[in-house]
């Protein structure tokens, strides 16, 4: 049999189950069911989870990745070419998110990390001193803390 249970696909991705049900959820992978009901992985549901695996090392959200994927005709297999082009897209991404950090790493020598953000050379979370229009306090940096 060319087709793998939820439990056996789990096992050779390295993922839970748990995990294949919401990527399958998700629209990331498919499956076909049994007349018992149960799920039915073709094996080139492991490359797809390969490209996951790989797309979220490079922090691309599921909704990014479920986009990428969706562009392959027929839910079928990504190949090389298909690699190649979402590694393309997939560099800008990365590239703009080494120029953010860059900025950062160099915004941290005007930081006098005392937590006062109204001080209007902090260039990492108050730029231009905007926070002194809305009163004295962090709140901005307590506010991101509680972003996801």
């Amino acid at each position: 049999m060319t087709d793998l249970s939820i439990g056996e696909l789990a096992a050779r991705a390295g993922v839970s189950v748990p995990t294949l049900r919401y990527y399958e959820s998700r629209g990331l992978i498919t499956s076909v069911r049994t007349a018992g009901n149960q799920r039915r992985f073709e094996r080139s549901m492991l490359r797809r989870l390969a490209v996951v695996a790989a797309a979220q090392r490079i922090g691309l959200s599921l909704e990014e990745i479920g986009a990428a994927l969706a562009s392959l005709p027929g839910d079928r297999t990504p190949t090389r070419a298909d690699w190649s082009a979402f590694a393309s897209q997939w560099r800008q991404v990365v590239d703009g998110r080494i120029a953010e950090l860059q900025a950062l790493r160099e915004d941290l020598d005007g930081c006098v990390g005392c937590g006062c953000l109204s001080i209007d050379r902090c260039a990492l979370v108050n730029p231009g001193d905007a926070a002194a229009a809305e009163g004295a306090g962090s709140r901005w940096v307590r506010a991101a803390r509680r972003r996801p």
